[in-house]
């Protein structure tokens, strides 16, 4: 399983920040993965709670397990997906999601649902990818799996890890879903993916960007994008590990 929270650990950091959860709050985590958000949520929030929600069995169970083995008995997971799920009504005083809210099949219908389960005054706090041509470890790894050149820009469509980069788009969802007062910040952190390029191949080739980039393995063609991909992240160790810079939106929203 892809090490999302290796990946994702400086904008971990920057997200904790903004959310700023006091003791007391239940939090709600969007597209909580294996927890990690979630956890930590749960520990400021004590004697508060965390509920963490995802559509992925496997990393809903690593994310039990892990609250486990720390101990945490006010954190609970949900296998569900936040579009349609039947939350409590009003019943959350914080939300936030670090990079799960692009993949909703009909955004404004998620939000919408997200927004009746938070308390009025309750803020959102959330990250989204900015554009594709801004993600540094998108367009190199693509350019060196792919075939042909990589595009520099992409189109974006509901469910798509770029559902979201645009800002006016990212305002306009949220408004329509009854949220207020959003505000959009600029967010640069550099994106890890492992200690070494041997590491962060294997790492990268577990990615769904890369499964479809690679379709077959046992051909010469893959093999020289595989060497292709080992250059690229080879060139991109930095002597403490492999990172790739990366741009986010940092959306801050309210309940009224």
């Amino acid at each position: 399983m892809f090490d999302y929270d290796s990946e994702l650990a400086r904008y971990h950091e920057r997200l904790c920040e903004a959310l700023d959860v006091r003791p007391g709050d239940r939090v709600l985590d969007i597209g909580c993965g294996t927890g990690k958000t979630t956890r930590d949520a749960a520990r400021a929030a004590a004697p508060g709670t965390a509920l963490g929600i995802d559509v992925s069995v496997p990393m809903l169970a690593q994310a039990r397990r892990k609250a486990a083995t720390e101990g945490l008995g006010n954190v609970a997971f949900v296998e569900a997906d936040a579009q349609a799920h039947a939350f409590q009504s009003e019943h959350f005083s914080l939300g936030t999601s670090r990079f799960g809210t692009m993949f909703f099949s009909d955004p404004v219908a998620a939000f919408t649902n997200i927004g009746r389960a938070l308390r009025p005054g309750a803020r959102f706090v959330q990250l989204v990818w900015q554009a594709a041509d801004r993600q540094e470890w998108h367009t190199a790894i693509r350019a060196a799996i792919a075939p042909e050149p990589a595009p520099t820009t992409s189109v974006s469509t509901a469910a798509d890890a770029f559902a979201l980069a645009d800002p006016h788009v990212v305002v306009d969802v949220l408004t329509a879903a009854g949220f207020t007062a959003v505000d959009v910040a600029d967010v640069r952190e550099p994106v890890y993916y492992g200690p070494d390029a041997d590491h962060a191949r294997a790492a990268v080739l577990q990615l769904g960007m890369a499964k479809e980039l690679v379709a077959d393995p046992d051909s010469a063609s893959t093999g020289r994008a595989l060497d292709r991909l080992h250059t690229t992240l080879d060139a991109h160790d930095t002597g403490d590990g492999v990172w790739f810079d990366s741009r986010a939106w940092l959306v801050v929203a309210h309940r009224p």
